[in-house]
């Protein structure tokens, strides 16, 4: 038997925040209690908050190490534990490392396959206990390219593929409807030309005219038969969000509209949004700002998107918002485990797996001043 007791600790509930204990024996919460007392033998945490690990369902934190510059193809393995590392430093326990399926096959760099080679690695490095936190599979479906069907044909049900979302980058539509934000973006991530950037419209406008359709119906497909969760992303029209209802999803990744926010709410699809839009007071593509759909009540799941350490930081920058620090950390924990159906987790509960993070509030933000996974200190 492995006992941790967690002392003296302002431990966030789901529904609540109070002065107590928490007891974590054999990988689970075995006991909450409350009060300021610290037993012989525990740890002290100072008033500290202590709460359920940080559940992030979309990050693209795992390309970034792949490819720290451009065009730098680092090692895979080296990549996935400083990614692993990292996240575990910030409070998340619990991800889904999104990887891209579907490439042009007649250009380099961000197009080229490699979504299944590095989640094989992923995987095996998890079948080794060569990882801090626990591991899942994120499928972004890219409608508007050449391969889709194919890639997501190489992954099988036993792969830990927890989502599939459908990815519609179609220049002019949904997140990047306005082009000049666009445009913004490819120069200053590519270094594009003018003339550049034309060719690459023309060439995504005919990927979509020509794949579209077929590579939506594959996506649906492939999210049933490999038993993962269904995500739409960056719905902008409420009309978009009927359809993510007709196929099923169950959350919306960063909806770029109040519209397309108000429509997931009123079909009961959970809405999630990114951190760095929130800690940013908007988006960096001209979409609806977090904070305003937080305020009407529209926001219930946040993303680190591309920052993993924008979390926790978010979540409470939530608390202090709404009045509640339960809801806002919530929207981290509990909301993400519940939207891809994780019932074992994202909850300070007896009987629920012992992710649990010490957390130490420093004004709008917090340090992580202890991680434990499955009741093992990891952090």
């Amino acid at each position: 038997m492995t006992e941790t007791i967690l002392a003296n600790a302002t431990v966030v509930l789901p529904e609540t925040v109070v002065a107590g204990t928490v007891v974590i024996r054999d990988g689970e919460i075995a006991d909450i209690s409350e009060g300021r007392s610290v037993p012989t033998g525990a740890i002290n945490c100072e008033g500290d908050l202590v709460m359920p690990g940080l559940i992030e369902l979309h990050t693209d934190n795992l390309e970034r190490h792949l490819e720290p510059r451009p065009k730098v193809d680092w090692p895979h393995k080296a990549a996935i534990i400083a990614h692993d590392a990292e996240l575990c430093s910030v409070g998340i326990t619990t991800v889904f490392d999104a990887l891209r399926v579907g490439s042009v096959t007649k250009k380099s760099g961000d197009y080229k396959k490699y979504a299944r080679e590095v989640a094989t690695e992923l995987l095996d490095m998890r079948s080794r206990n060569a990882l801090r936190i626990s591991h899942y599979i994120h499928l972004r479906a890219e409608t508007c390219s050449e391969t889709l069907i194919e890639e997501l044909d190489s992954f099988t049900a036993e792969d830990r593929v927890g989502i599939v979302s459908l990815m519609d980058h179609t220049p002019g539509a949904r997140q990047f409807r306005n082009l000049d934000k666009l445009k913004e973006y490819y120069q200053g991530k590519h270094g594009m030309s003018d003339d550049d950037f034309d060719v690459h419209v023309s060439h995504q406008l005919a990927l979509k005219e020509k794949f579209g359709t077929a590579h939506e119906a594959a996506s649906v497909e492939g999210a049933r038969r490999l038993g993962a969760v269904l995500a739409s992303h960056d719905d902008t029209l409420a009309e978009h969000v009927v359809t993510s209802k007709e196929y099923g999803v169950t959350f919306a990744e960063f909806p770029t509209t109040i519209e397309a926010a108000q429509a997931c709410n009123d079909h009961g699809i959970a809405v999630m949004m990114g951190a760095p839009n929130l800690i940013r007071g908007g988006s960096h593509s001209g979409n609806v700002a977090a904070h305003v759909l937080a305020e009407a009540d529209l926001l219930d799941i946040v993303s680190s998107d591309y920052v993993p350490g924008a979390l926790l930081s978010s979540a409470l920058l939530l608390g202090d918002l709404w009045g509640d620090v339960a809801r806002g950390i919530r929207t981290v924990t509990a909301a993400p485990a519940k939207a891809v159906g994780l019932t074992d987790r994202g909850r300070i509960e007896v009987g629920r797996r012992a992710d649990v993070i010490r957390v130490k509030r420093v004004d709008g933000t917090g340090t992580i001043h202890g991680v434990w996974v499955k009741g093992q200190r990891v952090g």
